[in-house]
């Protein structure tokens, strides 16, 4: 079984230097497909293999797979997938002499991804997702326009400065190790309390890496490349970043907290994580209340979206199946949305919320989708961002942090209103004077194509609006994720 840790992170670099090497188009078209799946697959196989009681390693232990890890390389094969083959159509096969460098970029950063949470290690970690932000910065750029080169850039700087905080903190870790006579980064040997570690060093440690990793996961006040460079990359590399890899960076942070609760106790990362958790929300109800730009809309929306789930951390494992299950749901709706955003800028042409109007009318087959996505992320039912929010609200309320989630819940109600009003303006709102753009189902000028493909779109929404109810093996699996961070693996 430890062969299968080496798939996921073997493949993206066979099909990346295929892709730069070869001029073969079919491939470079589905490459990110083909990682996708073999990524899916593997978290698969490892899922079931921990299910049974299993916990693979290879690499002398830096690389492992307890039931997080599996979970987390399913959950980047799963968005990966929906990302990069709903986006077919919408990137298209006309990026001439930049596809094969596009196709190895996507390889390259699931492959930097599936190593993130497979490494038993806190700097192999660290450098997978350091990795994410040379492939992820090409890619934000990819249409060479000034406001993506700008976009870029603007994410390496503010990227490279987080992670480097990063460092500086996974340095202070290994030194604390070393101090107790037992040099490692490896979160398994660091989270356990027999190596008596110096509060002092943990605590320093814990705070640089946990604000490092916020930056790359969106959390304020590091957040502010995020609306950037999620607007201006193509429709699949912003539904990547925002499904993947703020999760991932989230999956960094509660592998830190696992280790600093182990040695300070939950009140230090709990303080933290509810500051940023709360910031997030704060900025992106003031910042989506008079958006204009709906891929910048959902941008800000990610940023509230993983403000909820640090607050989840922050309550601590009562809440974690819920943060877990909040990444999937999350990950798949907002990857659907951001290809669905494509689809919308290309046969509209604009991105400008206010030039968008009437397409329920106009263009139903992608109103429809549009209308579906919205509704599971604003968090309406069956979909499983409502009872992952309510089981956060309710742990956290029976923690001891009820003013917190008040606040919280108070900022979620701003954000529900002014993402409501934004989507209805989309697609109820008035198309203007222009002869083309009469409504009615009669008119000449209704389009019910989704302009690419439906079933991995649908797919995504399916599976968010049944896995809440599936106790066995999700649940299952989620608690077994849980007792892994607490270190009962």
């Amino acid at each position: 079984m430890s062969s299968v840790l080496w798939i996921p992170l073997l493949t993206p670099i066979v099909v990346a230097a295929l892709s730069a090497l070869t001029n073969w188009p079919p491939l470079r078209r589905l490459a990110g497909v083909i990682v996708s799946v073999i990524v899916l697959l593997s978290g698969v196989t490892l899922v079931i293999a921990v299910t049974q009681g299993q916990v693979p390693t290879s690499a002398g232990g830096t690389l492992r797979a307890d039931a997080l890890s599996a979970y987390m390389l399913t959950v980047v094969g799963a968005v990966g997938l929906v990302s990069n083959w709903g986006g077919l159509k919408e990137r298209g096969a006309d990026d001439g002499k930049n596809s094969g460098q596009y196709a190895a970029l996507i390889s390259l950063f699931l492959g930097a991804m599936s190593l993130a949470v497979l490494a038993d290690n806190l700097g192999a970690m660290w450098v997978a997702v350091e990795a994410t932000t040379i492939a992820t910065a090409f890619l934000v750029g990819h249409h060479r326009t000034r406001r993506s080169l700008e976009a870029a850039w603007k994410y390496v700087i503010l990227g490279s400065v987080g992670i480097a905080i990063a460092f500086l903190g996974i340095v202070l870790f290994y030194a604390a190790s070393i101090e107790a006579g037992t040099p490692t980064l490896s979160w398994v040997e660091l989270g356990n309390n027999y190596l008596a570690l110096d509060p002092t060093f943990v605590k320093i440690a814990g705070a640089l890496a946990v604000l490092g990793f916020a930056t790359k996961a969106g959390l304020a006040p590091m957040h502010s490349w995020l609306p950037d460079a999620h607007s201006q990359a193509p429709a699949p590399v912003s539904g990547l970043m925002s499904g993947v890899l703020l999760s991932v960076a989230l999956y960094a942070i509660l592998r830190i907290q696992s280790i600093t609760d182990a040695v300070l106790g939950v009140e230090f990362m709990r303080t933290l994580l509810s500051i940023g958790g709360l910031l997030s929300l704060a900025i992106a109800a003031a910042l989506l209340i008079r958006q204009r730009d709906y891929k910048r809309m959902l941008a800000y929306s990610s940023i509230e979206h993983m403000g909820v789930m640090a607050l989840g951390a922050a309550v601590g494992p009562a809440a974690l199946p819920a943060v877990l299950l909040y990444m999937l749901g999350h990950g798949l709706i907002k990857a659907s949305l951001f290809v669905i955003a494509g689809r919308i800028l290309t046969v509209e042409g604009t991105s400008r919320i206010a030039d968008v109007r009437s397409l329920l009318t106009r263009r139903p087959g992608l109103a429809v989708l549009w209308l579906i996505g919205m509704a599971a992320l604003l968090g309406f039912p069956p979909f499983s961002i409502f009872f992952s929010t309510v089981d956060i609200i309710l742990a956290g309320w029976a923690s001891g942090m009820a003013v917190v989630m008040a606040v919280a819940l108070v900022l979620m109600l701003i954000i529900f209103a002014g993402l409501t009003r934004l989507t209805a303006s989309m697609l109820f709102g008035s198309a203007g004077n222009d002869p083309a753009d009469s409504i009615g189902s009669d008119s000449p000028s209704t389009d019910s194509s989704s302009h690419g493909p439906r079933l991995p779109l649908v797919l995504a929404f399916v599976v968010t609006a049944v896995i809440a109810f599936i106790s066995t093996p999700i649940g299952t699996l989620l608690a077994a994720a849980t007792a892994a961070l607490a270190g009962t693996q």
